[in-house]
């Protein structure tokens, strides 16, 4: 396996309740390694752009408040096949179905307060690190 880079966001349900450590805590200990961070209020512009291939689904509009609704943190995370391994660490996208000891599982709210997002192909993960982070912001 070749050492790779994914995109994460620790969301607004886990930054108020201030579990952006204890999720950092957890991506690390899957092996990966924060090579750039910033916690961010994203605007709607942002979250509009970033999740704009979900523009036509009738959760748009709410994802978007969600998402704009409180502080954010942006990560680039790497490691051994990093998407793969950020998947399996964040669990299932509803937090019911999420095995144990996943971020989900441990920190979710709900289905959409599900405490994280990562990037679901190493494609998506270059557009994504690109729309949050300049080349010289990425120390690894």
């Amino acid at each position: 396996m070749a050492v790779t880079r994914t995109f994460s966001i620790i969301k607004p349900d886990a930054t108020r309740r201030n579990l952006t450590g204890a999720v950092t805590a957890k991506l690390e200990e899957s092996g990966l390694r924060v090579v750039a961070s910033k916690r961010i209020q994203m605007t709607k512009e942002q979250a509009e752009g970033f999740y704009g291939v979900h523009r036509e689904r009738p959760f748009f509009g709410d994802l978007v408040s969600f998402m704009t609704s409180g502080p954010v943190v942006v990560q680039v995370l790497e490691g051994e096949d990093a998407v793969k391994r950020n998947r399996d660490v964040m669990g299932a996208t509803n937090p019911a179905d999420a095995a144990e000891g996943t971020i989900r599982k441990a920190f979710a709210e709900s289905i959409e307060a599900n405490s994280v997002h990562g990037s679901d192909s190493d494609e998506n993960a270059r557009i994504e690190i690109d729309f949050f982070f300049k080349p010289e912001e990425i120390v690894g």
